[in-house]
């Protein structure tokens, strides 16, 4: 007598697709509680007077930096499952290149740290550092290169929201857009930097956000 059993590991075992995007659904949220965990339980450091890249600095900056990193890889993985799903269509391209481009800027920010400023970690001198470290230097690449992949992202994925007519993300892809720059022109007008972290709350969460949608979409 024949057997016909399917396999149960085979029929409950997610595919790589799904465990890509879940990567990048997970990516923005921990990297977002990590950071605020941090910022507010860390000797001497304060949101206001402190970018969160200082983080990774002192005895306990090795926490942000495998934040950093860790993030970073599950961003990059997802624009291969974003690839997958998005090939040949609208964003297709674009869309995950600039999502692993983000991924590639956590990571990035993570391998090389920032100098010692404006008095963190404690016991360093108050100010800006009067010369930047070569590994300061290739740190300060590193939120550049994520911002504009992200804000860039956000367009491409607003155009192609809108072809499928979905009102609602599109507004939220451009409204990501304009909290992300406007809070960070806050920040520089201020000197005051949650207005930044905030900024970058809303972006990153955006990010998780689509990948999020995408995946239910080709569910």
């Amino acid at each position: 007598m024949a057997q016909i059993a399917a396999t149960p590991t085979a029929v409950a075992r997610p595919s790589r697709t799904t465990a890509l995007l879940t990567a990048g659904v997970l990516a923005g949220p921990i990297f977002v509680v990590s950071v605020l965990a941090q910022a507010f339980t860390r000797d001497g450091f304060d949101p206001r007077r402190h970018p969160l890249s200082l983080l990774a600095l002192g005895d306990l900056g090795w926490i942000q930096t495998t934040n950093f990193v860790a993030c970073g890889v599950l961003a990059f993985a997802s624009a291969f499952g974003l690839r997958r799903v998005l090939r040949g269509g609208r964003a297709g391209t674009w869309g995950p290149i600039l999502i692993g481009t983000y991924g590639v800027g956590l990571v990035w920010g993570g391998v090389f740290s920032a100098d010692p400023a404006y008095g963190f970690p404690v016991g360093t001198p108050d100010g800006a550092p009067e010369q930047l470290s070569w590994h300061g230097i290739l740190h300060g690449i590193a939120p550049a290169v994520a911002a504009v992949a992200l804000v860039a992202a956000a367009f491409v994925f607003a155009r192609r929201f809108a072809a499928e007519g979905r009102r609602g993300w599109v507004a939220y892809s451009v409204a990501a857009v304009v909290a992300d720059l406007g809070l960070t022109s806050v920040t520089f007008a201020t000197d005051d930097y949650r207005w930044m972290l905030a900024g970058g709350i809303v972006i990153w969460t955006w990010a998780a956000a689509v990948t999020a949608q995408v995946a239910r979409t080709r569910a």
